[in-house]
């Protein structure tokens, strides 16, 4: 397919999208006109494939091609209601499947909505990502703080460990860091929560937050003091989660913070790769 047509065919579907509620969408009207089908029974037949791949795909259809009615004006000032949809990108991605082949609008939109829904999936796989990546920097900002306040009472490193530990197996109802990476399966000389999901490493950020808060509004020192007032902000916060049915020790691993970084930034070159197909 040449790059003049390529280039034409990208900025048509793009300009017939529309948005409602962040969701991107195409009228099944202005699709059929992109795809190259002249006759509306002729293409509604193919949403109605494409409407049964939904369904086999376990999918809900009326998610991803609810059906909307137009008006348009007819002779001597009549008008005529006809059928539309809302077709969603994963919906116009079905319909080109279920397209006929032979048009070149067919073989372009198999192309250009794959390589869209799979970059939406990368977006939001990012930002799943971020919002990992800010609850692990703010839990090491607070953890390290908290060192730098416990040093600064007389308490080293390893008392830092030990205030921690115990911290953790209040969080974890009974599982301290140890206990937990065993649990996980996670290697011994890697941070815990780097495997940890989002709302644990939130969860152990707020415990932390406010012990470093009552350690300097009530001037505590020594381990021991230390240790119980982080034990009770962790079993305080336990509490909560707990009320909201979720139990932190129960929650499945997430991946290496580490490795999905890694992972997402190839998928991204690989996005990149297959993007230029169409470009």
């Amino acid at each position: 397919m040449e790059k003049q047509i390529i280039d034409k065919l990208t900025k048509n579907f793009e300009n017939y999208a529309h948005q409602k509620d962040g969701v991107e969408f195409w009228f099944a009207r202005d699709l059929q006109t992109l795809l190259g089908y002249d006759k509306w029974d002729n293409f509604s037949n193919v949403i109605v494939k494409a409407m049964e791949s939904c369904k086999n795909s376990g999918f809900m259809i009326n998610d991803h091609f609810p059906e909307v009615k137009k008006t348009i004006d007819m002779p001597k000032g009549a008008i005529k209601e006809i059928q539309d949809f809302m077709l969603t990108r994963y919906a116009c991605y079905l319909i080109a499947q279920n397209g006929d082949s032979r048009k070149e609008e067919i073989a372009f939109a198999q192309s250009y909505f794959a390589i869209q829904t799979r970059k939406q999936e990368l977006i939001e796989e990012r930002i799943k990502l971020k919002e990992r990546f800010n609850a692990r920097e703010k839990l090491t900002k607070s953890e390290t703080e908290l060192s730098k306040l416990i040093y600064e009472k007389g308490v080293d490193d390893k008392g830092f460990s030990r205030i921690r530990s115990k911290g953790d197996e209040a969080l974890f109802g009974g599982y301290n860091t140890n206990k937990m990476k065993s649990k996980l399966k996670i290697p011994t000389n890697r941070p815990l929560a780097d495997f940890l999901p989002t709302v644990t490493i939130a969860a152990k950020n707020f415990a932390t937050e406010i012990t470093n808060f009552n350690v300097k509004k009530e001037d505590l020192d020594g381990e021991n003091k230390i240790t119980n007032e982080h034990i009770k902000n962790n079993k305080e916060i336990r509490t909560v989660l707990a009320k909201n049915n979720i139990i932190p020790e129960n929650l499945p691993p997430e991946e290496d913070i580490k490795k999905l970084e890694r992972k997402v930034k190839n998928n991204e070159q690989k996005i990149f790769n297959v993007s230029k197909k169409i470009k």
